[in-house]
């Protein structure tokens, strides 16, 4: 179930002794989650953006906040290193953690047996596929990927630094057509989304365009600059800049040094599918603005705009677990965690020794709550 959120920046940290009770509580969740579902079921949640939200708000983190996926990757992190034996592992991070997923994703295949370069080419294609082939106003910063023996979920988040919001990126499989499971973010506005299933055809248009060579593709973006610097046909979705009559249109992309050399490259390693595409060497996202532009203004096969963004539902109501960490809705209590912790690690220590009485109890309680109206909460 896709959806989205608004994740407003926060400032602040997670004091250590709150760290440690969210990750205890992580841990029990998690243990309590694979021995029902196993490890798949625990990464198809995570490849949610709305239950990833409510596991935020049930280990005690704002409902809102940007912060929410820092602080989830990381814990889960931790707990992935230490506990082998869950049968999942979580590389990169925030900041300079992003670089680490190759040299982490080694040690990972060891210890999981997990195939490093499968989790390379997720990595690749979700870093892509969020900065270069989506551009929507938001710069990554927190590439992580989530890994077991079979399957992954990349789980990215950037930020926007006019409208101080975040927004986050969830991809589950090695496609280039709908990548993502879900973003989670505010909706706001015309972007252009090269991953869409409306820009099937563009795809097709830019595997033409680079296969005609670096010398014809500079060609083709000097003649589309043209036309747009006429402003003929610029109703679209490139690098927007709002007129006095609140018309969109294209800037031109200007084939500078570093650009002529991304497009070499791209075209020298010759990608025969949109997979190898996604993945060449040299597709920036000045690159795609670039064939975008061409495919659109040339061959008048424009690439889809739309906000890739899901429909909201409101993850508020999941923070009402155990409080939130700036006190919304109220002040987070250290003795609610602690006693769920206890009540969770009983569960799972029955379900191991061979009762799965308090299992099927959880599951009672679960449908009970689903039944129950959201005011009577």
């Amino acid at each position: 179930m896709p959806g989205s959120a608004d994740l407003p920046l926060h400032s602040g940290k997670v004091p250590p002794w709150m760290l440690r009770l969210m990750e205890r509580m992580a841990e029990r969740i998690v243990e309590t989650i694979i021995e029902v579902h196993g490890v798949e079921g625990l990464i198809r949640g995570l490849s949610d953006p709305l239950w990833f939200q409510a596991f935020n708000n049930v280990i005690g983190m704002d409902w809102d906040s940007s912060g929410s996926t820092t602080v989830v990757v990381g814990v889960l992190k931790s707990i992935s290193w230490r506990r082998q034996d869950l049968g999942f592992i979580v590389l990169g991070g925030k900041g300079a953690m992003m670089s680490r997923v190759k040299d982490e994703a080694v040690e990972a295949s060891r210890i999981l047996d997990l195939d490093p370069d499968s989790i390379m080419v997720a990595s690749r294609l979700g870093a892509r596929a969020a900065s270069s082939l989506l551009q929507d106003g938001y710069t990554l910063y927190h590439h992580s990927v989530i890994a077991y023996p079979r399957g992954f979920v990349v789980i990215e988040q950037g930020m926007n630094t006019s409208s101080r919001m975040a927004r986050r990126y969830h991809i589950d499989r090695i496609v280039v057509e709908e990548p993502f499971s879900g973003i989670g973010g505010v909706s706001d506005g015309l972007h252009l989304d090269a991953t869409s299933r409306g820009s099937r055809q563009a795809r097709r248009v830019f595997l033409d365009i680079v296969g005609e060579g670096a010398p014809r593709v500079i060609r083709l973006l000097r003649e589309a600059n043209a036309i747009a610097s006429r402003g003929a046909g610029l109703d679209r979705f490139i690098n927007p800049v709002r007129e006095p009559q609140g018309r969109r249109y294209y800037r031109p992309v200007r084939p500078s040094r570093q650009l002529v050399r991304a497009i070499e490259d791209l075209t020298r390693y010759s990608p025969s599918s949109e997979l190898e595409l996604a993945l060449a060497p040299g597709l920036g996202p000045a690159v795609v603005r670039a064939l975008a532009l061409i495919s659109d203004l040339i061959y008048s096969t424009p690439a889809d705009r739309r906000d890739p963004v899901t429909h909201p539902l409101d993850p508020f109501i999941y923070a009402y677990a155990v409080g939130g960490k700036d006190g919304v809705p109220y002040r987070y209590s250290p003795d609610t965690v602690k006693r769920v912790i206890e009540v969770m690690e009983d569960i799972v220590e029955s379900s191991r020794l061979g009762s799965r009485e308090k299992l099927r109890a959880l599951e009672r309680l679960r449908s009970m709550v689903r039944g129950t109206p959201r005011g009577r909460l």
